[in-house]
């Protein structure tokens, strides 16, 4: 996975300053994310490992799969990407590219998981309380487990913070058993 990370990087790092400078990183982020679902397709990924097919070939076909829904920039994206045999990394770029787009704008996306449902005045507060801390915006969505017996578990990003019951046991557990 990290491999294919370092190589996705300096593709979804140009798309990225292409998308900056052209002001468009909501319609980048909407055609990346496109192609990474088409790229992920079992007849796509079959097609973009057969030898006998053209980088011109697969662009065209692949260009083709997603319609009206890309412009020129990005169609001469996926042709620099079929050049180089890296179609196949379209959901890395798209997920490297929605990163750098996140950081451009001061946002991220934060799934809080509960025991239970939540309010919208407790989202509310944990956003606000999550913003101030992170100072970024806050994209938040909820979830109910309830295999976490109570508490939360919230993701932001890197950041992980436990604060569920089964978490805290096994916390307990592992101390107990070292």
């Amino acid at each position: 996975m990290a491999e294919l990370t370092t190589i996705a990087r300096p593709y979804a790092k140009a798309a990225f300053e292409v998308a900056l400078e052209s002001g468009a990183l909501d319609s980048w982020s909407r055609m990346l994310s496109l192609a990474a679902v088409v790229a992920k397709q079992e007849i796509v990924s079959v097609m973009l490992t057969d030898p006998a097919l053209s980088a011109g070939q697969l662009a065209a076909t692949f260009i083709e799969v997603c319609g009206d829904e890309l412009d020129s920039k990005a169609q001469n994206f996926l042709h620099l990407l079929a050049e180089n045999k890296r179609l196949v990394l379209l959901p890395e770029i798209s997920s490297l590219f929605n990163i750098l787009k996140a950081n451009q704008e001061k946002s991220v996306d934060v799934q809080i998981t509960t025991a239970f449902e939540v309010s919208s005045d407790i989202s509310d507060k944990l956003a606000a309380a999550l913003s101030k801390r992170l100072q970024r915006d806050i994209k938040l969505a909820t979830s109910v487990d309830q295999k976490l017996i109570g508490g939360a578990i919230i993701r932001a990003g890197d950041t992980v913070i436990d604060s569920s019951v089964r978490g805290k046991l096994s916390k307990l557990a592992e101390t107990m058993n070292s």
